[in-house]
């Protein structure tokens, strides 16, 4: 995978080597290329160090996903060159993760309408007033379809762990974590949320595993033979595990966790039903409306007023 790497200015070194380190990790675990790491641009961090200049901002790469990291006052950027680069590598299909204050640059690129996301705390108040109709979220990190959003500081290395699970399984992104003594993996929602175990009422791995990428694939919800590919099982056993342990099938729990997720949209945010739809897996809101109905007893209109 191709990955980039674009800091700007002021940019904390926790979260940069939060995200390259665990890549180099993988490589070096794998000892194999998994992830092709190449740099942008020549900032300098928050300690005044600069990372490797590779590509100047814009030069042409092949890319799959590109990471903007942010510090310092990223409501103030206003580098067009840069904002108009992201716009084309979002138009041609790569996808875009902001770290820290790297969500803000996203938002003022225009590329994070419709779509959930989170920001380091320091910024949010300031993001929200400036676009009021972002879904923004408090959580460690968020990631809807091909946009990546993450709070920064280590909150990176939960994430990566999310990415090289979905890459690699979730066996090895164990052994990448472990490699970081980073043995306590949060999920998506961070502390501001009850432990997965906890939370789920089990402590079967395959289970644990397979919500974590659930709840890390709300808008683009992914298959039965994806799940069991990333909790290390087969299929079968994923359903069986889900049946024995939590009394439900693993899809049942998967549609319920995303409409959930839609509820907590529908009173907080002001946004669309059919936006609403989109962000949480549904290809039209009038599926969303009867899926919605079935689970809450009222329909989403009725639940918003």
């Amino acid at each position: 995978m191709q990955i980039g790497i674009l800091p700007l200015e002021g940019f904390a070194l926790m979260s940069y080597a939060s995200v390259v380190e665990p890549l180099r990790a993988a490589n070096l675990m794998a000892d194999a290329p998994l992830y092709q790491v190449t740099h942008f641009g020549a900032a300098r961090s928050s300690a005044a160090t600069r990372p490797p200049v590779e590509r100047a901002v814009g030069e042409a790469a092949p890319l799959d996903m590109l990471f903007v990291i942010a510090g310092g006052d990223p409501v103030a950027f206003q580098d067009q060159k840069t904002l108009a680069w992201l716009g084309r590598l979002a138009r041609a299909g790569v996808t875009l993760a902001g770290v820290s204050g790297g969500p803000v640059i996203l938002a003022r690129a225009g590329l994070m309408a419709g779509r959930r996301m989170t920001v380091h705390w320091e910024h949010a108040d300031a993001l929200a007033e400036l676009e009021p109709s972002l879904m923004l979220e408090r959580s460690l990190y968020v990631v809807d379809r091909d946009r990546i959003t993450c709070a920064g500081g280590t909150a990176p290395l939960d994430l990566m762990h999310t990415l090289i699970a979905q890459d690699h399984g979730a066996a090895f992104a164990r052994r990448v974590s472990d490699w970081f003594m980073h043995t306590d993996v949060r999920p998506e929602g961070g502390p501001q949320r009850a432990g997965l175990v906890a939370r789920v009422g089990t402590t079967s791995q395959p289970v644990l595993d397979a919500v974590a990428a659930m709840e890390s694939h709300i808008a683009d919800p992914l298959s039965l033979p994806q799940l069991a590919l990333i909790a290390g099982v087969s299929p079968r056993h994923l359903s069986r595990a889900f049946q024995d342990r939590l009394g439900t099938s693993a899809i049942a729990y998967y549609r319920r966790l995303r409409l959930e997720v839609a509820d907590g949209l529908l009173r907080n945010a002001p946004l669309p039903i059919t936006q609403i739809a989109l962000a949480t897996g549904y290809a039209s809101s009038a599926h969303f409306s009867r899926e919605y109905a079935r689970a809450f007893g009222q329909a989403p209109k009725t639940r918003r007023r």
